[in-house]
């Protein structure tokens, strides 16, 4: 697992969507928006649904996570963070995670899921293989 350094927590909690790619059966890529948290050293995010991603990651755990960073480099362009890492999905805990992260995505009075008593759905684990992008965190 990659230490994460401060500057990565930093984009990982800020309200930049995540474009968390998994790998369809035939190999190709999927790629979806998504919101995430840390829970530790793992990043996190929550989907009520029973979607793809999770289909996809159960079957193969190795993903790819992207997110542009609000910091723009020397070169003039936003900086943006890719994890590559291996997830795992978790039953439950979905609609409190959802909750959490509407804070930050939505604002401080969002009530999220929009629904009265969702499902528990599931709860993606991301632990950190190794980080790229441009940045900060950047190996040059």
């Amino acid at each position: 697992m990659a230490e994460l350094p401060d500057s990565v927590r930093e984009v990982i909690s800020s309200p930049s969507l995540a474009h968390l790619v998994t790998l369809n059966e035939d190999g190709s890529p999927q790629v979806t928006c998504v919101w995430v948290g840390l829970d530790g050293d793992e990043i996190v995010s929550g989907h009520v649904p029973e979607l793809r991603k999770l289909e996809n990651i159960r079957r193969d755990p190795r993903v790819a996570l992207s997110i542009e960073a609000a910091s723009v480099g020397d070169h003039g362009l936003k900086d943006y963070l890719v994890i590559y890492g291996t997830a795992r999905v978790t039953k439950g805990g979905a609609p409190e995670l959802l909750q959490d992260l509407a804070h930050t995505y939505l604002g401080p009075e969002v009530d999220f899921p929009p629904m009265p008593k969702p499902p528990p759905g599931h709860v993606v684990h991301i632990t950190v293989d190794r980080i790229a992008g441009a940045g900060p965190w950047a190996k040059h």
